[in-house]
């Protein structure tokens, strides 16, 4: 579950996340593309491609979540959030292009085999990959608790399948080097460029749902209904209607009052259950329709 916490503070641990991943993805470039040279092997190239793809949208993600932080203006009332959405479908884009580019790859490779050289170098920068990508992720992780952003959500997936990507490259590394199954580097590679296709998938399929402005999640819908019932004036609520966009989420219900009270008192009442979702859920906007019913007080 996220942690409400004011905008400011969500600002500032998007920017470091956003720092972190750029710089995370320039060293593993630089650490990978050695390997490669030194090694020949197609599962750390595999491993590079990946890594330049996840610094194209480590990028994207820096100037869209600036971006989605904006706040509102003439012509985009509704602010800036969904920045971060396209943020993530890019990153899709640019994941699954890389997939496709390793495919090609190990398919040639096994079609022209080619020996392995320098294999402990190429065993030990994916290592030194593997520790510090767990490094960024534990800072993403911690983020995406605090802000609960879409673009470092997906970013985090695809730094995630690097941790896999840096085993399974150590693992061929070692059976075609030690064992002489020479064509294990190109499986290796082509189920590692497998789960970056579906990783693309996940990505792309959570920045769809909230540009199509998905509902929050019921356990957040059904805390906002307690809320507003929670309230001695509220007999029932309907019409209950959210969706996110990059930080903000945006709240519309409709409160059943009793008919008999006067105007500024069902105002009132709506403006105490307004609070009530606010100090749950900071930073919301929040729409609330009053509606008379008819009660009986003679019970």
């Amino acid at each position: 579950m996220n942690i409400p916490l004011p905008n400011q503070r969500k600002a500032k641990l998007l920017h470091l996340a956003t720092v972190a991943s750029v710089v995370t993805a320039t060293v593993l470039i630089l650490a990978k593309v050695s390997a490669w040279l030194l090694t020949g092997s197609v599962s750390v190239l595999a491993s590079l491609v990946d890594s330049l793809m996840d610094a194209v949208a480590s990028l994207v993600n820096f100037f869209a979540v600036r971006l989605s932080l904006q706040p509102p203006d003439k012509e985009h009332r509704f602010g800036h959030g969904k920045a971060e959405s396209l943020a993530g479908l890019a990153q899709a884009t640019f994941v699954a292009g890389s997939a496709a580019f390793l495919l090609l790859e190990a398919a040639d490779r096994l079609i022209h085999p080619r020996e392995l050289e320098q294999v402990g170098v190429g065993i030990a920068v994916m290592g030194f990959s593997i520790v510090v990508t767990l490094i960024l992720l534990g800072i993403q992780r911690y983020v995406i608790r605090h802000t609960g952003s879409v673009a470092i959500r997906a970013d985090a997936l695809h730094y995630a399948t690097d941790l896999l990507t840096g085993a399974s490259v150590i693992i061929a590394l070692l059976l075609a080097y030690y064992l002489g199954w020479s064509r294990a580097d190109s499986w290796f590679a082509i189920g590692i460029a497998v789960y970056i296709l579906y990783s693309a998938w996940q990505i792309g399929y959570e920045a769809a749902q909230t540009l199509i402005d998905r509902e929050l999640p019921d356990a957040e819908r059904e805390k906002i209904k307690a809320l507003a019932l929670s309230h001695a004036g509220v007999y029932g609520i309907h019409d209950l209607r959210t969706r996110q966009s990059g930080q903000q989420r945006f709240i519309q219900l409709h409160l059943e009052m009793n008919q008999a009270l006067p105007l500024e008192k069902t105002h009132q009442v709506a403006d105490e259950v307004h609070a009530l979702i606010c100090e749950e859920f900071p930073d919301s906007d929040i729409i609330i329709h009053q509606d008379p019913v008819r009660v009986d007080t003679s019970q």
